[in-house]
């Protein structure tokens, strides 16, 4: 039972109350009602909700607890802590399953148990959707397509979106990855070289654009082509939307608390609702040319391409396709997280690099032995050579990507709320039950990972401890929830790197705070600043 929940039903029966008494007293009913509602109120909210219902009542009340009051609960260290940093302590201390608080008694459970992530990604996925309140802001900018979507929608929608993520489609999109991330590199190069060797770079602003600019190209065959052009309208957008100023960040939190402050006339709200209106404009028109080349049948190879060809397939033969609302939806879902998550998971990458520069010594060494050619100013850029280069066949490589993934998984939690009752571990969950899902706990758990659970090692990948599990890994999720363009994220982000690293050396800013201190969290755990980091040009790398 919550807040909001049981409070009109004591509402209801204290008006009951009052107006009885006001019958048989000398008082009146607004006096007695007042002198109960100011009395029975706290005396519920304090006593009942923040004592006798989660200690004796609740069924969750045997799920090892993180010690507090329940009316406050834990949320003041939630808000101003790491996402996730609070949970992985508690994890530590009290099990792998854990119940804590929001204010006044609200429930929330935190899993981390093998056999309980297990249930809810593997064997019973489809009770535990997104609760309504944390769609509320991410549907306005990322529409209801994959991501978002629930029950059999989603399994519909994954199904149609299967083509366009296979193995052999993803390879068809490397050229695209190539080409844009060296002209990352050569724009880079134009401005070291106005400046001497040396150069300090906001990496993230750049890969973000970067990675826009991919997606805009692979996943739609439209070039965005905010590289070349960073105040293009759909960058802009996305600016507005990630904006980590002190009124923004408190918004967010209220209107996952009280929808109806969307409405307010604050600069965050007109911002959010301007990026709105670009992004739904520019997926209605890439929808909109997608379908009429897959009527043409054309021969396009980008994802949405490959979708709509499919999804016409379908409905050719009597199936049901995707609508052109839903299609518009999965363009809004791939521009704002396809692109801002890969991003920053390289600039988390780069920024762990430049701290270490014996590993990124040795990662740039590898990258050299397999493309050697990418060293070479006369051969950067040959065509031939580029559609030879495969970048998965760098194991050292695929080590950094998937350490610094779970160093600093770039989403660090999921929230889910039950359907139906269930059973987690040993403990029985009742429908409605608020539950997390934090990859920035997980991922760092001793339990899984041993003793140097919090060190940054690439080489754990090729001796990983007998205590890791596949759920120890939770940057991507697992199951049929679990990320549909994972493949296209780590294939993307190994072309950028090794185009970025082939040409320059890395070094942290030491004139900036460090970024590791300064993470904030909204869908994606960014960096308030960004990254800072000083590129020097190798000396192959000089014309």
């Amino acid at each position: 039972m919550g807040f909001e929940f049981g409070l009109p039903h004591l509402f209801g029966a204290d008006t009951a109350a009052a107006f009885v008494l006001s019958k048989t007293t000398s008082y009146g009913l607004l006096e007695i009602l007042s002198w109960i509602y100011f009395t029975s109120v706290p005396l519920y909210v304090v006593l009942y909700l923040s004592y006798i219902y989660p200690f004796y009542i609740s069924e969750l009340r045997h799920v090892p607890t993180v010690p507090g009051f329940p009316l406050w609960g834990q949320f003041y260290e939630i808000i101003t802590t790491e996402c996730g940093v609070p949970q992985r302590k508690w994890h530590q201390t009290h099990g792998p399953i854990i119940r804590y608080f929001f204010p006044f008694g609200a429930e929330r459970l935190s899993v981390a148990d093998d056999k309980a992530i297990h249930q809810m990604t593997i064997k019973n996925p489809y009770n535990y959707p997104k609760p309504v309140r944390a769609k509320l802001w991410m549907v306005r900018i990322l529409g209801e397509g994959v991501l978002l979507a629930e029950g059999q929608e989603h399994i519909h929608q994954r199904k149609a979106l299967a083509p366009g993520f296979s193995i052999a489609s993803i390879r068809a999109l490397y050229p695209v990855f190539w080409a844009k991330s060296l002209l990352l590199s050569k724009l880079w190069q134009e401005e070291v070289q106005e400046s001497g060797v040396t150069k300090s770079f906001e990496i993230l602003e750049w890969l973000n654009r970067t990675t826009l600019d991919i997606i805009g190209q692979a996943g739609f065959g439209t070039d965005i082509n905010s590289l070349d052009n960073p105040g293009t309208r759909i960058r802009e957008a996305y600016r507005l939307v990630f904006a980590f100023d002190i009124g923004s960040r408190i918004l967010h939190g209220l209107q996952a608390f009280i929808p109806s402050t969307k409405y307010l006339p604050a600069k965050m709200n007109r911002d959010m609702e301007e990026a709105r209106a670009i992004i739904l404009d520019t997926a209605t028109s890439i929808i909109t040319e997608k379908e009429g080349q897959a009527a043409a049948h054309t021969n396009h190879k980008d994802i949405i391409a490959l979708i709509s060809k499919d999804n016409l397939k379908m409905q050719e033969a009597g199936e049901p396709g995707l609508s052109f609302e839903t299609m518009r939806d999965q363009v809004m879902t791939f521009l704002g997280a396809g692109h801002d998550t890969t991003a920053t998971g390289v600039a988390w990458t780069m920024h762990l690099l430049a701290k270490r520069p014996e590993m990124q010594e040795r990662l740039r060494a590898e990258i050299k032995e397999h493309m050697p050619f990418l060293f070479n100013p006369e051969t950067r850029y040959d065509q031939a050579e580029l559609a030879k280069a495969d970048c998965d066949l760098l194991p050292y490589l695929d080590n950094v990507c998937r350490e610094s993934l779970r160093y600093i998984p770039p989403i660090p939690m999921t929230v889910r709320q039950s359907l139906a009752d269930d059973k987690l571990g040993e403990y029985n969950v009742p429908a409605g039950s608020v539950i997390y899902v934090l990859a920035n706990a997980i991922n760092r758990l001793p339990m899984y990972w041993g003793p140097t659970a919090d060190e940054f090692n690439p080489d754990r990948w090729d001796d990983l401890p007998s205590t890791y599990t596949t759920n120890a890994f939770m940057t991507f999720l697992q199951g049929p929830r679990g990320c549909v363009g994972k493949k296209f994220a780590e294939t993307e982000m190994k072309v950028i790197m090794c185009c970025l690293l082939s040409m320059y050396n890395f070094e942290s800013d030491m004139t900036v705070e460090d970024p590791e201190k300064l993470k904030m969290w909204r869908l994606v755990l960014r960096p308030r600043d960004g990254i800072s980091l000083n590129a020097t040009l190798l000396k192959s790398g000089r014309r």
